[in-house]
């Protein structure tokens, strides 16, 4: 638990200067004018139009650029998004990247037992030691709202289909390009129903 918490503050400190420049030029009108290709599945705004598809509204900058240009580049597979990015250049993520992080996130509400949302709540605010379970909290911020300068996403208003089936990936390997491997650590190490908790618990978390 110590060394992956270790991992977490190094990979703070360090990836925040390492996309800088790009989103400091990033351009989100010129974001406004690629966007359209995502409406499709992410809505014209980003309000993910069933809940296997992610709400983009809101998304911390940082990381959104890092998912399109991983999936364009073929280190995270999305079979429905293949061919679509195929056109962007790394400004193109970017600029697309802010314009989506300037929309209005959604609020969601939990869809929970009372026992579920304990141990949502559990999870995300204090994880399990006993399991090496580190605070979800402590990357993605105590309302959800991520760590733009870290490259941790915001997961508030998240779908809970959408989280529990991108923690399923993690887990299963089929998803793989979070920093240091770490998301891969962690949900290999939750059962399904802690899956369920924490997703529907960050659906409502605002």
């Amino acid at each position: 638990m110590r060394q992956l918490l270790a991992s977490l503050a190094i990979t703070l400190g360090a990836v925040g200067t390492v996309h800088a420049d790009m989103q400091s030029d990033a351009d989100p009108a010129a974001g406004e004018e690629k966007a359209p290709v995502c409406a499709a599945c992410h809505g014209p705004t980003g309000v993910g139009i069933a809940p296997s598809f992610p709400n983009l509204a809101g998304q911390q900058a940082s990381y959104l650029a890092k998912q399109i240009i991983d999936i364009r580049d073929g280190h995270r597979a999305v079979p429905q998004m293949t061919g679509l990015l195929n056109s962007f250049s790394d400004q193109d993520a970017w600029n697309v990247a802010v314009w989506y992080a300037d929309q209005e996130p959604v609020v969601g509400q939990a869809d929970l037992t009372p026992e579920q949302l304990a141990r949502g709540e559990e999870l995300y605010r204090a994880g399990d030691l006993a399991k090496g379970i580190p605070a979800c909290s402590s990357c993605h911020s105590p309302d959800g709202g991520g760590i733009d300068s870290a490259v941790y996403p915001a997961l508030s208003g998240q779908h809970a289909n959408y989280i529990v089936s991108t923690l399923q990936a993690f887990a299963s390997g089929t998803r793989a390009n979070s920093p240091s491997g770490m998301m891969s650590d962690i949900a290999s190490k939750m059962s399904d129903e802690d899956m369920k908790a924490v997703g529907h618990y960050v659906q409502g978390l605002h």
